[in-house]
Protein backbone atom coordinates (compact mmCIF):
# COMPACT_ATOMS: atom_id res chain seq x y z
CA UNK A 1 0.00 0.00 0.00
CA UNK A 2 2.95 2.22 0.82
CA UNK A 3 3.63 2.80 -2.80
CA UNK A 4 0.12 3.72 -3.39
CA UNK A 5 -0.48 5.78 -0.94
CA UNK A 6 2.39 8.26 -2.11
CA UNK A 7 0.77 8.09 -5.24
CA UNK A 8 -2.53 9.02 -4.51
CA UNK A 9 -0.77 11.67 -2.04
CA UNK A 10 0.83 12.87 -5.25
CA UNK A 11 -3.06 13.25 -7.38
CA UNK A 12 -4.39 15.20 -4.66
CA UNK A 13 -2.08 17.75 -5.30
CA UNK A 14 -2.39 17.80 -8.98
CA UNK A 15 -6.28 18.05 -8.46
CA UNK A 16 -5.85 20.84 -5.62
CA UNK A 17 -3.42 22.71 -8.63
CA UNK A 18 -6.25 22.68 -10.94
CA UNK A 19 -8.88 24.12 -8.62
CA UNK A 20 -6.35 26.95 -7.72
CA UNK A 21 -5.74 27.64 -11.16
CA UNK A 22 -9.44 27.32 -12.05
CA UNK A 23 -10.36 30.24 -8.86
CA UNK A 24 -8.12 32.69 -11.31
CA UNK A 25 -8.89 32.03 -14.83
CA UNK A 26 -11.22 34.24 -16.23
CA UNK A 27 -14.09 33.08 -18.89
CA UNK A 28 -12.88 33.90 -21.96
CA UNK A 29 -11.74 31.77 -24.55
CA UNK A 30 -8.12 33.00 -24.81
CA UNK A 31 -7.83 32.37 -20.67
CA UNK A 32 -9.02 28.70 -21.24
CA UNK A 33 -7.36 27.61 -24.01
CA UNK A 34 -4.01 29.66 -23.73
CA UNK A 35 -3.50 31.38 -20.56
CA UNK A 36 -4.28 34.58 -21.86
CA UNK A 37 -0.76 33.93 -23.82
CA UNK A 38 1.19 35.14 -20.11
CA UNK A 39 3.05 32.38 -20.19
CA UNK A 40 7.04 33.32 -18.82
CA UNK A 41 10.24 31.86 -20.09
CA UNK A 42 10.81 28.77 -17.00
CA UNK A 43 6.97 27.98 -17.24
CA UNK A 44 6.86 27.72 -21.25
CA UNK A 45 10.75 25.55 -20.97
CA UNK A 46 9.05 23.23 -18.46
CA UNK A 47 5.67 23.04 -19.87
CA UNK A 48 6.63 22.50 -23.46
CA UNK A 49 8.98 19.40 -22.58
CA UNK A 50 6.50 17.97 -20.60
CA UNK A 51 4.08 18.24 -23.24
CA UNK A 52 6.55 16.05 -25.47
CA UNK A 53 7.55 13.64 -22.46
CA UNK A 54 4.82 10.95 -22.65
CA UNK A 55 4.83 7.45 -21.14
CA UNK A 56 6.36 7.06 -24.64
CA UNK A 57 9.41 8.78 -23.06
CA UNK A 58 9.87 6.71 -20.04
CA UNK A 59 8.03 3.66 -20.38
CA UNK A 60 8.22 3.10 -24.12
CA UNK A 61 11.96 3.79 -24.20
CA UNK A 62 12.76 1.60 -21.50
CA UNK A 63 10.81 -1.12 -23.30
CA UNK A 64 11.89 -0.67 -26.42
CA UNK A 65 15.55 -1.12 -25.39
CA UNK A 66 14.66 -4.53 -23.21
CA UNK A 67 13.85 -5.58 -26.84
CA UNK A 68 15.83 -3.68 -29.32
CA UNK A 69 19.10 -2.61 -26.85
CA UNK A 70 21.11 0.54 -26.27
CA UNK A 71 21.07 1.79 -29.48
CA UNK A 72 17.67 3.14 -28.84
CA UNK A 73 19.09 5.92 -26.98
CA UNK A 74 20.98 6.99 -30.28
CA UNK A 75 17.94 6.69 -32.73
CA UNK A 76 15.46 8.47 -30.67
CA UNK A 77 17.00 10.45 -28.24
CA UNK A 78 19.99 12.00 -30.28
CA UNK A 79 17.79 12.74 -32.76
CA UNK A 80 15.37 14.45 -31.20
CA UNK A 81 17.71 16.67 -29.26
CA UNK A 82 18.67 17.96 -32.43
CA UNK A 83 15.67 17.90 -34.20
CA UNK A 84 13.32 19.09 -31.72
CA UNK A 85 15.02 22.43 -30.94
CA UNK A 86 15.87 22.94 -34.64
CA UNK A 87 11.86 22.99 -35.52
CA UNK A 88 11.29 25.02 -32.19
CA UNK A 89 13.40 27.65 -32.81
CA UNK A 90 12.64 28.17 -36.97
CA UNK A 91 8.90 26.94 -36.72
CA UNK A 92 7.66 27.68 -33.43
CA UNK A 93 8.58 31.13 -33.58
CA UNK A 94 7.51 32.55 -36.35
CA UNK A 95 4.46 30.24 -35.62
CA UNK A 96 3.96 32.12 -32.55
CA UNK A 97 4.96 35.93 -34.17
CA UNK A 98 1.83 35.02 -36.17
CA UNK A 99 -0.68 33.77 -33.99
CA UNK A 100 -0.38 36.82 -31.61
CA UNK A 101 -0.55 39.56 -34.77
CA UNK A 102 -3.85 37.84 -36.22
CA UNK A 103 -5.25 36.10 -32.90
CA UNK A 104 -4.81 31.95 -34.13
CA UNK A 105 -5.38 29.71 -31.46
CA UNK A 106 -4.79 26.78 -33.26
CA UNK A 107 -2.91 25.25 -36.68
CA UNK A 108 -5.87 25.23 -38.71
CA UNK A 109 -6.96 28.52 -38.13
CA UNK A 110 -3.79 29.85 -39.35
CA UNK A 111 -3.74 27.52 -42.66
CA UNK A 112 -7.92 28.51 -43.39
CA UNK A 113 -6.97 32.20 -43.19
CA UNK A 114 -3.29 31.88 -44.89
CA UNK A 115 -4.66 29.63 -47.37
CA UNK A 116 -7.82 30.71 -47.70
CA UNK A 117 -9.76 28.01 -47.30
CA UNK A 118 -12.68 25.99 -45.57
CA UNK A 119 -13.32 22.45 -46.24
CA UNK A 120 -9.79 21.44 -46.33
CA UNK A 121 -8.63 22.93 -43.49
CA UNK A 122 -11.69 20.90 -42.00
CA UNK A 123 -9.44 17.88 -43.93
CA UNK A 124 -6.36 18.50 -41.87
CA UNK A 125 -8.28 19.15 -38.35
CA UNK A 126 -9.80 15.76 -38.58
CA UNK A 127 -6.71 13.60 -39.73
CA UNK A 128 -4.45 15.92 -37.19
CA UNK A 129 -7.37 14.46 -34.59
CA UNK A 130 -7.39 10.75 -35.58
CA UNK A 131 -3.51 11.04 -35.20
CA UNK A 132 -3.65 12.61 -31.76
CA UNK A 133 -6.06 10.45 -30.07
CA UNK A 134 -3.63 7.62 -30.45
CA UNK A 135 -1.23 9.38 -28.12
CA UNK A 136 -3.88 10.55 -25.97
CA UNK A 137 -4.03 6.25 -25.30
CA UNK A 138 -0.80 6.34 -24.74
CA UNK A 139 -1.08 8.32 -21.85
CA UNK A 140 -4.09 6.37 -20.64
CA UNK A 141 -2.38 3.74 -20.59
CA UNK A 142 0.74 4.19 -19.56
CA UNK A 143 -1.40 5.42 -16.66
CA UNK A 144 -2.95 2.26 -15.94
CA UNK A 145 0.28 0.19 -16.50
CA UNK A 146 1.93 1.59 -13.08
CA UNK A 147 -0.58 1.39 -11.22
CA UNK A 148 -0.57 -1.73 -11.83
CA UNK A 149 2.29 -2.98 -11.54
CA UNK A 150 3.04 -0.95 -8.21
CA UNK A 151 0.08 -2.12 -6.59
CA UNK A 152 1.65 -5.84 -7.23
CA UNK A 153 2.96 -7.18 -3.75
CA UNK A 154 6.46 -9.19 -4.23
CA UNK A 155 5.99 -12.74 -4.31
CA UNK A 156 1.96 -12.38 -5.34
CA UNK A 157 0.93 -11.84 -9.37
CA UNK A 158 -2.78 -9.98 -8.66
CA UNK A 159 -2.52 -6.66 -8.61
CA UNK A 160 -4.33 -4.18 -6.00
CA UNK A 161 -5.22 -1.65 -8.57
CA UNK A 162 -6.17 -3.50 -12.11
CA UNK A 163 -5.32 -2.30 -15.34
CA UNK A 164 -8.99 -0.74 -16.03
CA UNK A 165 -9.05 1.22 -12.89
CA UNK A 166 -5.61 2.21 -13.27
CA UNK A 167 -6.39 3.70 -16.49
CA UNK A 168 -9.99 5.61 -15.09
CA UNK A 169 -8.19 7.13 -11.87
CA UNK A 170 -5.62 9.12 -13.82
CA UNK A 171 -8.41 9.65 -16.41
CA UNK A 172 -10.37 11.42 -14.11
CA UNK A 173 -7.32 13.67 -12.65
CA UNK A 174 -6.49 14.66 -16.15
CA UNK A 175 -10.16 15.69 -16.79
CA UNK A 176 -10.82 17.61 -13.26
CA UNK A 177 -7.23 19.31 -13.90
CA UNK A 178 -8.12 20.45 -17.70
CA UNK A 179 -12.02 20.98 -17.46
CA UNK A 180 -11.52 23.61 -14.22
CA UNK A 181 -7.92 24.83 -14.98
CA UNK A 182 -7.70 25.18 -18.93
CA UNK A 183 -3.98 25.93 -20.23
CA UNK A 184 -3.48 27.76 -16.70
CA UNK A 185 -4.24 24.76 -14.66
CA UNK A 186 -1.89 22.54 -17.13
CA UNK A 187 1.12 24.65 -16.91
CA UNK A 188 1.16 25.02 -13.30
CA UNK A 189 0.36 21.17 -13.24
CA UNK A 190 4.06 20.44 -15.53
CA UNK A 191 6.00 22.91 -13.43
CA UNK A 192 5.68 20.48 -10.33
CA UNK A 193 5.54 17.28 -13.07
CA UNK A 194 8.61 18.37 -14.75
CA UNK A 195 10.75 18.76 -11.70
CA UNK A 196 9.44 15.65 -10.72
CA UNK A 197 10.42 13.45 -13.49
CA UNK A 198 13.51 15.04 -14.24
CA UNK A 199 14.77 13.78 -11.06
CA UNK A 200 13.31 10.48 -11.23
CA UNK A 201 16.01 8.96 -14.43
CA UNK A 202 19.12 9.55 -11.95
CA UNK A 203 17.18 8.20 -8.39
CA UNK A 204 16.18 5.12 -10.36
CA UNK A 205 19.55 4.70 -11.63
CA UNK A 206 21.54 4.77 -8.76
CA UNK A 207 18.80 3.20 -6.64
CA UNK A 208 18.18 0.17 -8.66
CA UNK A 209 22.43 -0.05 -9.51
CA UNK A 210 23.20 -0.05 -5.42
CA UNK A 211 20.34 -3.14 -5.33
CA UNK A 212 21.39 -5.56 -7.94
CA UNK A 213 23.09 -8.57 -6.80
CA UNK A 214 27.04 -8.42 -7.36
CA UNK A 215 26.65 -4.83 -8.43
CA UNK A 216 26.28 -3.09 -11.62
CA UNK A 217 29.37 -4.17 -13.09
CA UNK A 218 28.66 -7.72 -12.52
CA UNK A 219 25.43 -7.25 -13.97
CA UNK A 220 26.91 -5.65 -17.35
CA UNK A 221 29.80 -8.32 -17.48
CA UNK A 222 27.32 -11.14 -17.18
CA UNK A 223 25.50 -9.47 -20.24
CA UNK A 224 28.31 -9.37 -22.29
CA UNK A 225 28.81 -13.09 -22.30
CA UNK A 226 25.43 -13.71 -22.15
CA UNK A 227 24.00 -15.05 -25.67
CA UNK A 228 20.85 -13.79 -25.74
CA UNK A 229 21.29 -10.06 -24.41
CA UNK A 230 24.79 -9.48 -25.76
CA UNK A 231 23.93 -7.41 -28.87
CA UNK A 232 21.66 -5.09 -26.73
CA UNK A 233 24.74 -3.65 -25.98
CA UNK A 234 25.84 -2.38 -29.26
CA UNK A 235 23.34 -1.23 -32.24
CA UNK A 236 23.49 -5.23 -33.61
CA UNK A 237 19.69 -5.52 -33.80
CA UNK A 238 19.56 -2.35 -35.50
CA UNK A 239 19.83 -1.96 -39.57
CA UNK A 240 21.55 1.22 -40.53
CA UNK A 241 18.19 2.08 -42.38
CA UNK A 242 15.87 1.54 -39.77
CA UNK A 243 18.30 3.85 -37.33
CA UNK A 244 18.87 6.22 -39.82
CA UNK A 245 14.85 6.65 -40.05
CA UNK A 246 14.26 8.13 -37.11
CA UNK A 247 15.55 11.60 -37.71
CA UNK A 248 12.34 12.17 -39.54
CA UNK A 249 10.15 11.32 -36.94
CA UNK A 250 11.14 14.45 -34.25
CA UNK A 251 9.42 16.64 -37.20
CA UNK A 252 6.23 15.55 -35.86
CA UNK A 253 6.67 17.22 -32.35
CA UNK A 254 5.58 20.71 -34.12
CA UNK A 255 3.08 19.91 -35.48
CA UNK A 256 1.64 17.90 -32.93
CA UNK A 257 -1.30 20.23 -32.05
CA UNK A 258 -0.26 20.56 -28.35
CA UNK A 259 2.77 21.27 -29.26
CA UNK A 260 2.11 23.96 -31.67
CA UNK A 261 -1.21 25.75 -29.44
CA UNK A 262 1.61 25.91 -26.31
CA UNK A 263 3.98 27.37 -28.83
CA UNK A 264 1.15 29.74 -29.23
CA UNK A 265 0.98 30.80 -25.28
CA UNK A 266 4.42 32.12 -24.91
CA UNK A 267 4.40 35.96 -24.06
CA UNK A 268 7.67 36.46 -25.32
CA UNK A 269 9.86 35.08 -28.28
CA UNK A 270 12.99 35.21 -25.41
CA UNK A 271 10.89 31.72 -24.00
CA UNK A 272 11.82 29.99 -27.32
CA UNK A 273 15.58 30.72 -26.71
CA UNK A 274 16.23 29.39 -23.19
CA UNK A 275 13.50 26.50 -24.60
CA UNK A 276 15.86 25.98 -27.47
CA UNK A 277 19.25 25.62 -25.07
CA UNK A 278 17.95 23.61 -22.45
CA UNK A 279 15.87 21.55 -24.37
CA UNK A 280 18.54 18.37 -25.31
CA UNK A 281 20.24 18.52 -21.65
CA UNK A 282 16.31 17.75 -20.24
CA UNK A 283 16.16 15.08 -22.80
CA UNK A 284 19.50 13.05 -21.97
CA UNK A 285 18.08 13.40 -18.18
CA UNK A 286 15.09 11.09 -19.08
CA UNK A 287 16.09 9.10 -22.12
CA UNK A 288 19.55 8.09 -21.05
CA UNK A 289 18.87 6.03 -17.36
CA UNK A 290 15.41 4.51 -18.90
CA UNK A 291 16.99 3.15 -21.96
CA UNK A 292 19.57 1.74 -19.56
CA UNK A 293 17.60 0.83 -17.40
CA UNK A 294 15.39 -1.10 -20.18
CA UNK A 295 18.73 -3.17 -21.18
CA UNK A 296 19.80 -4.26 -17.65
CA UNK A 297 16.10 -5.22 -17.07
CA UNK A 298 16.96 -7.43 -19.85
CA UNK A 299 19.06 -9.15 -17.89
CA UNK A 300 17.28 -9.69 -14.73
CA UNK A 301 13.79 -10.40 -15.64
CA UNK A 302 14.28 -12.02 -19.05
CA UNK A 303 10.79 -13.07 -21.00
CA UNK A 304 8.38 -10.15 -19.56
CA UNK A 305 5.49 -10.13 -21.81
CA UNK A 306 4.18 -6.46 -21.98
CA UNK A 307 8.05 -4.94 -22.22
CA UNK A 308 6.55 -2.02 -21.66
CA UNK A 309 6.46 -2.77 -17.92
CA UNK A 310 10.23 -3.67 -17.27
CA UNK A 311 11.09 -0.35 -15.88
CA UNK A 312 8.25 -0.46 -12.83
CA UNK A 313 9.31 -4.23 -12.37
CA UNK A 314 12.86 -3.28 -11.90
CA UNK A 315 11.75 -0.69 -9.07
CA UNK A 316 9.23 -3.46 -7.52
CA UNK A 317 12.31 -5.25 -7.53
CA UNK A 318 15.02 -3.42 -6.17
CA UNK A 319 14.00 -0.55 -4.62
CA UNK A 320 12.48 0.16 -1.22
CA UNK A 321 8.69 0.14 -1.47
CA UNK A 322 8.24 4.46 -0.44
CA UNK A 323 10.91 5.60 -3.04
CA UNK A 324 9.38 2.95 -5.81
CA UNK A 325 5.95 5.14 -4.67
CA UNK A 326 7.88 8.71 -4.99
CA UNK A 327 9.67 6.92 -8.88
CA UNK A 328 6.36 5.73 -10.28
CA UNK A 329 4.45 9.12 -8.85
CA UNK A 330 7.78 10.34 -11.66
CA UNK A 331 6.52 8.12 -13.93
CA UNK A 332 3.26 8.68 -13.65
CA UNK A 333 4.27 12.85 -14.00
CA UNK A 334 5.24 11.90 -17.43
CA UNK A 335 2.49 10.52 -18.37
CA UNK A 336 -0.29 12.96 -17.20
CA UNK A 337 2.14 16.24 -18.03
CA UNK A 338 1.10 14.98 -21.50
CA UNK A 339 -2.21 13.76 -21.22
CA UNK A 340 -3.60 17.27 -19.76
CA UNK A 341 -2.03 18.88 -22.98
CA UNK A 342 -3.78 17.00 -25.73
CA UNK A 343 -6.78 16.65 -23.81
CA UNK A 344 -6.76 20.72 -23.72
CA UNK A 345 -4.98 20.69 -27.66
CA UNK A 346 -8.43 18.93 -28.57
CA UNK A 347 -10.71 20.59 -27.12
CA UNK A 348 -9.34 23.90 -28.85
CA UNK A 349 -9.57 22.41 -32.04
CA UNK A 350 -13.08 21.13 -31.78
CA UNK A 351 -14.27 24.01 -29.92
CA UNK A 352 -12.23 26.93 -32.74
CA UNK A 353 -12.42 24.39 -35.58
CA UNK A 354 -15.51 23.25 -35.48
CA UNK A 355 -17.46 24.69 -33.01
CA UNK A 356 -17.01 28.63 -33.44
CA UNK A 357 -15.80 28.12 -37.29
CA UNK A 358 -19.24 26.63 -38.41
CA UNK A 359 -21.43 29.16 -36.05
CA UNK A 360 -21.24 28.23 -32.49
CA UNK A 361 -22.37 31.21 -30.08
CA UNK A 362 -19.29 32.37 -28.80
CA UNK A 363 -20.14 33.03 -25.12
CA UNK A 364 -20.61 29.37 -24.71
CA UNK A 365 -17.41 28.21 -26.09
CA UNK A 366 -15.69 27.76 -23.18
CA UNK A 367 -18.83 25.16 -21.50
CA UNK A 368 -18.72 23.33 -25.12
CA UNK A 369 -15.32 22.58 -24.65
CA UNK A 370 -15.45 21.74 -20.98
CA UNK A 371 -17.81 19.14 -22.14
CA UNK A 372 -15.63 17.74 -24.91
CA UNK A 373 -13.59 17.23 -22.65
CA UNK A 374 -15.22 14.42 -20.60
CA UNK A 375 -16.38 13.00 -23.86
CA UNK A 376 -13.16 12.77 -25.55
CA UNK A 377 -11.46 11.55 -22.34
CA UNK A 378 -14.40 8.53 -22.05
CA UNK A 379 -13.52 7.82 -25.52
CA UNK A 380 -9.84 7.11 -25.30
CA UNK A 381 -10.28 5.41 -21.73
CA UNK A 382 -12.28 2.94 -23.59
CA UNK A 383 -9.91 2.43 -26.76
CA UNK A 384 -7.16 2.35 -24.29
CA UNK A 385 -8.77 -0.41 -22.23
CA UNK A 386 -8.72 -2.80 -25.61
CA UNK A 387 -5.78 -1.44 -27.76
CA UNK A 388 -3.06 -4.22 -27.91
CA UNK A 389 -0.52 -2.52 -29.10
CA UNK A 390 3.05 -1.46 -27.20
CA UNK A 391 3.57 2.42 -26.28
CA UNK A 392 6.46 2.86 -28.52
CA UNK A 393 4.95 1.18 -31.88
CA UNK A 394 1.45 2.87 -31.16
CA UNK A 395 3.14 6.56 -31.16
CA UNK A 396 6.08 5.85 -33.77
CA UNK A 397 3.60 3.85 -36.15
CA UNK A 398 0.29 6.30 -36.07
CA UNK A 399 1.10 9.47 -34.15
CA UNK A 400 5.04 10.35 -34.87
CA UNK A 401 5.21 9.01 -38.27
CA UNK A 402 1.93 10.96 -39.34
CA UNK A 403 2.55 14.05 -37.90
CA UNK A 404 6.27 14.48 -39.37
CA UNK A 405 4.74 13.50 -42.74
CA UNK A 406 2.66 16.28 -41.95
CA UNK A 407 5.74 18.57 -41.27
CA UNK A 408 5.72 19.95 -44.87
CA UNK A 409 2.82 21.13 -44.81
CA UNK A 410 3.12 23.41 -41.70
CA UNK A 411 6.82 24.45 -43.34
CA UNK A 412 5.24 25.50 -46.81
CA UNK A 413 2.75 27.34 -44.77
CA UNK A 414 4.85 29.67 -43.04
CA UNK A 415 7.69 30.18 -45.39
CA UNK A 416 6.77 29.15 -48.62
CA UNK A 417 4.45 32.17 -50.67
CA UNK A 418 3.76 29.88 -53.83
CA UNK A 419 2.30 27.35 -51.36
CA UNK A 420 -1.69 26.57 -51.86
CA UNK A 421 -4.41 24.61 -50.16
CA UNK A 422 -4.50 22.20 -52.92
CA UNK A 423 -1.29 21.28 -52.45
CA UNK A 424 -2.14 21.14 -48.57
CA UNK A 425 -4.55 18.82 -49.23
CA UNK A 426 -2.62 16.37 -51.66
CA UNK A 427 -0.18 15.94 -48.97
CA UNK A 428 -3.29 15.36 -46.17
CA UNK A 429 -4.48 13.04 -48.40
CA UNK A 430 -1.38 11.00 -49.16
CA UNK A 431 -1.16 10.80 -45.41
CA UNK A 432 -4.31 9.96 -44.98
CA UNK A 433 -3.79 6.80 -47.11
CA UNK A 434 -0.23 5.87 -45.67
CA UNK A 435 -1.86 5.79 -42.58
CA UNK A 436 -4.41 3.34 -43.49
CA UNK A 437 -2.35 1.07 -45.42
CA UNK A 438 0.50 0.76 -42.49
CA UNK A 439 -2.11 -0.54 -40.32
CA UNK A 440 -3.21 -2.91 -43.18
CA UNK A 441 0.43 -4.14 -43.58
CA UNK A 442 0.92 -4.55 -39.92
CA UNK A 443 -2.20 -6.57 -39.70
CA UNK A 444 -1.85 -9.06 -42.78
CA UNK A 445 1.95 -9.58 -41.48
CA UNK A 446 1.27 -9.86 -38.12
CA UNK A 447 1.89 -14.36 -38.12
CA UNK A 448 5.13 -14.27 -39.88
CA UNK A 449 6.98 -11.46 -37.47
CA UNK A 450 10.51 -12.49 -36.18
CA UNK A 451 10.15 -13.52 -32.38
CA UNK A 452 12.44 -12.60 -29.89
CA UNK A 453 15.21 -14.82 -28.53
CA UNK A 454 13.76 -17.21 -25.92
CA UNK A 455 15.40 -18.15 -21.99
CA UNK A 456 16.35 -21.28 -24.02
CA UNK A 457 19.15 -19.46 -25.63
CA UNK A 458 19.88 -17.70 -22.64
CA UNK A 459 23.06 -19.42 -21.95
CA UNK A 460 26.03 -17.48 -20.39
CA UNK A 461 29.08 -18.56 -21.62
CA UNK A 462 33.01 -17.27 -21.11
CA UNK A 463 34.14 -14.29 -23.00
CA UNK A 464 36.09 -15.80 -25.97
CA UNK A 465 34.23 -19.44 -25.73
CA UNK A 466 32.15 -20.69 -28.55
CA UNK A 467 29.75 -23.74 -28.02
CA UNK A 468 26.29 -24.56 -26.05
CA UNK A 469 27.07 -25.50 -22.22
CA UNK A 470 26.42 -28.71 -21.55
CA UNK A 471 22.65 -30.57 -21.44
CA UNK A 472 21.62 -27.15 -24.05
CA UNK A 473 20.67 -28.48 -27.72
CA UNK A 474 23.79 -26.67 -29.99
CA UNK A 475 21.51 -25.69 -32.53
CA UNK A 476 19.71 -23.60 -30.28
CA UNK A 477 23.13 -21.49 -29.89
CA UNK A 478 25.47 -22.56 -32.56
CA UNK A 479 25.20 -24.31 -35.89
CA UNK A 480 27.74 -27.69 -36.81
CA UNK A 481 30.98 -27.19 -39.16
CA UNK A 482 31.97 -29.90 -41.39
CA UNK A 483 35.01 -30.49 -38.81
CA UNK A 484 32.79 -31.18 -36.28
CA UNK A 485 33.98 -27.62 -34.13
CA UNK A 486 30.80 -25.42 -33.42
CA UNK A 487 30.48 -22.31 -35.15
CA UNK A 488 29.85 -18.76 -33.88
CA UNK A 489 26.42 -18.42 -32.96
CA UNK A 490 23.54 -18.05 -35.85
CA UNK A 491 22.38 -14.31 -35.73
CA UNK A 492 18.74 -13.88 -35.33
CA UNK A 493 16.11 -12.48 -38.11
CA UNK A 494 15.47 -9.39 -37.70
CA UNK A 495 12.76 -8.48 -40.68
CA UNK A 496 11.61 -11.33 -43.41
CA UNK A 497 9.49 -9.86 -46.58
CA UNK A 498 6.26 -9.33 -46.74
CA UNK A 499 4.59 -11.79 -49.79
CA UNK A 500 3.10 -10.35 -52.41
CA UNK A 501 4.82 -6.74 -53.09
CA UNK A 502 8.17 -7.50 -55.11
CA UNK A 503 10.30 -7.14 -51.74
CA UNK A 504 8.91 -3.47 -50.97
CA UNK A 505 8.14 -3.98 -47.37
CA UNK A 506 9.79 -6.42 -44.94
CA UNK A 507 7.99 -7.56 -41.53
CA UNK A 508 10.35 -6.59 -38.19
CA UNK A 509 9.11 -8.04 -34.80
CA UNK A 510 7.21 -4.90 -34.43
CA UNK A 511 6.88 -2.99 -37.31
CA UNK A 512 6.68 -2.74 -41.32
CA UNK A 513 9.63 -1.38 -42.90
CA UNK A 514 9.90 0.28 -46.69
CA UNK A 515 13.41 -1.09 -48.03
CA UNK A 516 14.33 -1.23 -44.41
CA UNK A 517 13.00 1.97 -43.85
CA UNK A 518 10.83 2.71 -41.60
CA UNK A 519 7.66 4.32 -43.33
CA UNK A 520 7.66 7.55 -42.34
CA UNK A 521 10.58 7.72 -45.20
CA UNK A 522 8.26 7.61 -47.88
CA UNK A 523 5.42 9.79 -46.25
CA UNK A 524 7.54 12.17 -45.45
CA UNK A 525 9.55 12.08 -49.21
CA UNK A 526 6.21 11.60 -50.71
CA UNK A 527 4.20 14.44 -49.03
CA UNK A 528 6.81 17.64 -49.41
CA UNK A 529 6.82 16.56 -53.43
CA UNK A 530 3.22 16.48 -53.18
CA UNK A 531 3.32 19.62 -51.82
CA UNK A 532 5.94 21.01 -54.02
CA UNK A 533 4.13 19.70 -57.10
CA UNK A 534 0.70 20.43 -56.84
CA UNK A 535 1.23 23.70 -55.26
CA UNK A 536 3.45 24.65 -58.32
CA UNK A 537 0.43 23.53 -60.40
CA UNK A 538 -2.50 25.34 -58.66
CA UNK A 539 -3.74 28.78 -58.09
CA UNK A 540 -2.09 30.86 -55.16
CA UNK A 541 -4.51 32.26 -52.35
CA UNK A 542 -5.18 36.27 -53.58
CA UNK A 543 -2.64 38.75 -53.28
CA UNK A 544 -3.89 40.70 -50.45
CA UNK A 545 -3.48 37.52 -48.39
CA UNK A 546 0.19 36.57 -49.85
CA UNK A 547 0.84 40.15 -48.68
CA UNK A 548 -0.61 39.89 -45.63
CA UNK A 549 1.58 37.05 -44.73
CA UNK A 550 4.90 37.68 -46.62
CA UNK A 551 4.77 41.50 -46.71
CA UNK A 552 7.18 43.40 -49.01
CA UNK A 553 10.08 45.12 -47.43
CA UNK A 554 11.65 47.89 -48.92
Amino acid sequence: MIPLIVIFIYLLVIAYIGSVAYKQSKNSTEDFFLAGRTIGSFVFFLSLFATNMTAFAILGSSGAAYKQGIGIFGMMAASSAFVIPFTIFFIGTRLWALGKKFGHMTQVQYFRDRWECSGIGTAIFVLSVIMLVPYLIISIKGGGIVLEEISIAKGTTNPLIPFWLGCLIVAVVVTVNVFFGGMRGVVWVNVFQTILFLLFGAVAVIVISNNLPGGLSATINQMVTDTRTGSLLSRERMPAELFGSYFLIPLSSIMFPHMAIMCLSARKMSAFKQTVIAYPIAIMAIWLPCVFLGVVGAQLIPGVQNSDTILLKLLSEYAPVWLAGLLGAGIISAVMGSDCHQVLALSTMFTKDIYEYYGGEKSKSVPFARVFIIVLTIIAYLIALVSPTSIFELAVQFAFSGFAALAPVMVAALFWRRSTKWGALASTLYVAFWLLFSGYLTNISDAIAPKPPTRAAAQVRPAGQLGAPSGINPDSVTSPMASGKPAAPKKPITSVTIPGYGGMFQRTATTVTFYGYRLVVPMVVGSAILMLLVSMLTPPPSRETVEKYFPHRA
